[in-house]
Order: structure tokens, then C-alpha cells, then sequence
């Protein structure tokens, strides 16, 4: 089991990396093998942790809508 904060704070700092206008899912800010090793209980608990951050600060992401997984999209704004 992975620290959660570590993995918000790796979710956030990849964000920084995307250009303006971009959309994205949580996942796409891991690499693929990283991704598929968090379990997914926790990948859950990333995904409403990542959304609060961003309802709550100014970090320049946008909630956009759920794709048709149910994953929550989010634009670089």
C-alpha cells in the first residue's frame, strides 16, 4: 500500500506538466505499469482525493465530466 499523499502529490505534479487546454484522467498521469500497481481501492480513493484538491484550491485544472468509463475528466485550464 502506497501513501496516498505521495500519490496526490505525484498526481499534482505531473498535472503541472500538461499544456493548457488539455484533458486528462487521474491515470494518465502515471505511467501505465505504476498505474496498474496501485490497487484499485486505492486508485478509488486517489480519484476523490484528487477531486476535492481540486474543488477546493486554485490549482488550474477543471472537472469537465466522466467519461464513458465513469472516470472523471479534468481540463488544464
Amino acid at each position: 500500500m502506497q501513501d496516498m499523499n505521495t500519490l496526490l502529490e505525484t498526481a499534482l505534479s505531473e498535472a503541472k506538466n500538461l499544456k493548457e487546454g488539455e484533458s486528462f484522467l487521474i491515470k494518465d498521469l502515471f505511467k501505465g505499469y505504476l498505474w496498474n500497481r496501485i490497487p484499485r481501492g486505492e486508485r478509488l480513493l486517489l480519484g476523490s482525493l484528487f477531486l476535492s484538491y481540486v474543488n477546493m484550491n486554485d490549482c488550474k485544472i477543471t472537472v469537465i465530466h466522466k467519461g464513458a468509463s465513469g472516470q472523471q475528466m479534468y481540463l488544464k485550464a
